[in-house]
């Protein structure tokens, strides 16, 4: 029944395309598969120079332009080098930047090996002229600062990443601020939310926002409490990114939502998962406020009315844990 009911879930962003837009958008990414050599990384044109890859574990933004190649986050170590080719089915221009999202190895796991291809520009003026500037091997590696923290070091059961895939750039303040192939891009803290860590990147001129973590279009949320993560950060971060998204017609459309993990969203989308998280917070809180236990409000089921989108019984990430979670967070002091 949940595979069923999921299947007939609305197409979002996408039922504002004609069937031949996407029949040739199907086409289109066919045609870049077979060209990354049947790879099960695909590409998805998104808006101005901005790309989804998808299929390499966490999602991934591609920008492109006459700086060079940006990624938010390279997926898995294990898929990099379909993650490289299906890159360059898009351009072959030199990667310079990537930008990590969170420290979780779906997203950084490719760090080192798509860092190893990549060089970066020494100049202080990225822009300027590219022929007269310092070349230096490797890309620059943009996250905050806890992302380094937690890849630089043994960090519960996960060893401390390879140096080449730490950060080069970190920062600690709420936003850092790039201008990168025509256009801002910016980052955002987002504070306590999936972890301590998590950035949200904002390509400002081609209007997509990648989010990482924070929002998974099929299942609820990883609250990381390990990694200083809480469910009232997710809610937050998700109405930032509310703010910031100017929906086009019919709220479909307009500013371009890449989620961790899941198809390419739009403003309708987050809302309705902020709408479903917001519900189940509020339940949750009130059991907890009636003194019931965490056995209790596991036999209650806060979520059963949200289950058949986002429930799971068996994997990494089930439902019971998300409401284990969840009470952790909310019971805090």
């Amino acid at each position: 029944m949940a595979d069923e009911s999921k299947a007939r879930r609305p197409l979002g962003v996408f039922g504002v395309f004609s069937l031949a837009a996407l029949l040739g958008l199907a086409q289109t990414n066919a045609t870049k598969e077979q060209e990354a050599g049947g790879s099960g990384v695909h590409v998805l044109p998104v808006q101005g120079n901005v790309y989804m890859l998808t299929g390499a574990g966490g999602n991934i933004a591609l920008q492109t332009g006459k700086d060079g190649l940006v990624l938010v986050d390279t997926g898995l170590a294990e898929n990099a080098d379909q993650t490289l080719a299906a890159i360059r089915t898009v351009s072959k221009d030199p990667i310079r930047f990537i930008i990590n999202t969170d420290a979780d190895r779906d997203h950084v796991g490719g760090n080192v090996a798509i860092s190893n291809v990549a060089s970066t520009i020494a100049d202080k003026n990225f822009t300027a002229d590219i022929a007269g500037s310092s070349v230096m091997p490797g890309a620059k590696i943009v996250a905050h600062l806890a992302v380094l923290n937690r890849m630089s070091s043994k960090d519960g059961d996960r060893p401390a990443t390879p140096g080449a895939g730490w950060p080069s750039d970190e920062y600690s303040t709420k936003e850092k601020k790039l201008f990168l192939n025509g256009e801002a891009v910016v980052l955002y803290h987002e504070p306590a939310a999936h972890t301590d860590g998590d950035s949200i990147v904002f390509f400002r001129r081609s209007d997509v926002i990648s989010v990482g973590d924070l929002f998974d279009v099929d299942r609820y949320p990883v609250v990381d409490l390990q990694r200083g993560g809480s469910i009232q950060g997710i809610i937050s971060g998700l109405n930032h990114i509310i703010e910031l998204a100017v929906p086009a017609d019919k709220q479909e459309g307009g500013t371009y939502i890449i989620p961790g993990h899941g198809r390419l969203c739009d403003q309708a989308d987050i809302v309705e998962y902020q709408t479903m998280l917001t519900i189940v917070r509020d339940r949750i809180q009130d059991m907890i406020g009636r003194g019931m236990t965490l056995d209790q409000v596991k036999q209650a089921k806060p979520t059963f009315d949200y289950d058949v989108h986002y429930g799971q019984t068996s994997g990494p990430w089930t439902t019971e844990m998300f409401i284990e979670a969840v009470y952790k967070s909310l019971g805090k002091k």
